[in-house]
């Protein structure tokens, strides 16, 4: 979004020094993921020659010029944050910190059960999962706990929350406004302030950290740390590049896991026979106490395919587009001319009976290995972290949130629908979300005193 360079260039951090005598070991390069036999995407090649006197063409050539220095910009930061949040050995190193968040989540939905929800019901889940999302990627970006498990929810993190949410509402409204009235909107004036308040926030959470590293360095003791720590040490990236690139995976988690394990369980409560198989599957690999990790979630393939049916059935980016910039293409036997603009719409998709037979229907089987229906997807029919070079980032730490979470959660309640519910229909505000609130009973299948 074009505030976002705008807001981080109003409020620069000071740049660190070198880290003096704290060695780094930055990995340089990343094996980035090959595309798809057809492929759209905006290239870096150069571009040819303006050679035309209109002035129309050298608006274009122009135009082209800038997308492409985006485009290598864009490369060489992406390059540097993809090790740290695809490459399953270190997203794996995630899961205690993230288990943390599970554990205080699971003892707040029994805390809300008992004190506002008469002793069963959890009230307004896709909120209480908002809070989990965000204080998970939080600890895992910033290195930071943000205080969303407590029992009052600090009012600072309750803003930097609602500026989340407001950047989001306020989005599709602008976009059907011309660019150049936006200054003399009010519309404009919120967005703007929710992005000022995101970037203070996250700002003095990055200045935060470099202090910690510096105050290390003076004491001439090892400087240890994850994704934050990494990215200020390996000084491949200024600290505004950082800055812009933290807030920008903050913002893309959240919604991502919690409305997808929102939906997850709201299909869960409504399916109890397929509850009752992931539940047995689950304590069969984690019997007893055990808490699950990412080398037990690797054996759980129906939790994952459960996971995959509710982003196919509700695909948290419901629609995106792509633009051909530099050269024509192939698809689908169609010929395009460069500049073409493709809108992909993920949802529509998702319903397409010649696709997904039964496509209305919550069925993970059809994701299992081995499975009947698995050999006659289509391996492009569900996509809802988008493929290739541009793919979503923070997928791998969004589907490590949502096994632990979900995983967990099942070994201590059955959840059940809300007796006097209503069915939940999605709708879009950007993204695609709940239309009225998910209540749901969280009944206790045992209590042990760890699980206390």
């Amino acid at each position: 979004m074009q505030p976002l360079g705008d807001v981080t260039e109003r409020r620069p951090l000071r740049e660190p020094s070198r880290f003096k005598s704290v060695e780094s070991k930055p990995e340089h390069t990343s094996k980035l993921p090959s595309g798809s036999k057809v492929r759209i995407r905006i290239s870096n090649q150069e571009q040819p020659e303006d050679t035309s006197t209109s002035q129309t063409d050298r608006d274009v050539s122009s135009s082209h010029t800038r997308t492409r220095r985006m485009g290598v910009k864009w490369l060489r930061i992406r390059s540097i944050l993809n090790p740290r949040m695809l490459k399953p050995k270190h997203v794996s190193s995630y899961a205690c910190t993230i288990n943390e968040v599970v554990g205080d989540f699971i003892r707040r939905a029994a805390w809300l059960r008992e004190t506002s929800g008469g002793g069963l019901m959890v009230n307004d889940l896709t909120a209480e999962l908002y809070k989990f999302a965000f204080e998970g990627i939080c600890s895992v970006l910033f290195e930071t706990r943000m205080g969303c498990m407590n029992e009052v929810v600090p009012e600072e993190t309750q803003k930097f929350i609602f500026s989340v949410g407001e950047m989001f509402r306020l989005s599709p409204i602008l976009v059907l406004i011309p660019k150049f009235f936006w200054p003399y909107t009010p519309f404009w004036k919120q967005f703007v302030a929710a992005w000022d308040h995101l970037f203070k926030v996250a700002g003095e959470l990055v200045q935060q950290k470099m202090d910690e590293i510096q105050d290390k360095v003076h004491l001439d003791q090892n400087v240890e740390g994850a994704y934050l720590t990494h990215l200020l040490l390996s000084e491949q990236m200024t600290v505004t590049e950082i800055l812009g690139s933290i807030t920008e995976l903050l913002l893309a988690g959240v919604d991502t896991t919690s409305n997808t394990v929102a939906w997850t369980l709201y299909q869960l409560a409504k399916q109890p026979e397929i509850q009752e198989q992931l539940y047995q599957e689950v304590i069969s690999v984690c019997p007893g106490d055990k808490v699950p990790d990412s080398e037990d979630i690797a054996q759980m393939p129906y939790l994952k395919a459960i996971i995959r049916e509710t982003l196919r059935l509700y695909p948290v980016v419901p629609g995106n587009a792509r633009v051909s910039v530099e050269s024509e293409i192939v698809v689908g036997g169609h010929l395009f001319p460069k500049n073409t603009l493709f809108h992909l719409c993920h949802y529509a998709v998702s319903y397409d009976e010649s696709i997904f037979p039964d496509a209305h229907s919550f069925l993970p089987d059809r994701w299992l290995r081995g499975g009947e229906e698995k050999p006659r997807l289509h391996p492009f029919g569900s996509v809802p972290f988008g493929f290739g070079i541009r793919a979503c980032l923070g997928r791998r730490v969004a589907e490590l949130e949502m096994y632990l979470l979900l995983s967990r959660l099942v070994q201590r309640f059955e959840v059940r629908p809300d007796p006097a519910g209503a069915p939940v229909t999605p709708i879009t505000r950007t993204l695609l979300c709940p239309s009225t609130p998910i209540n749901l009973q969280f009944v206790d299948r045992r209590t042990s005193p760890r699980q206390q």
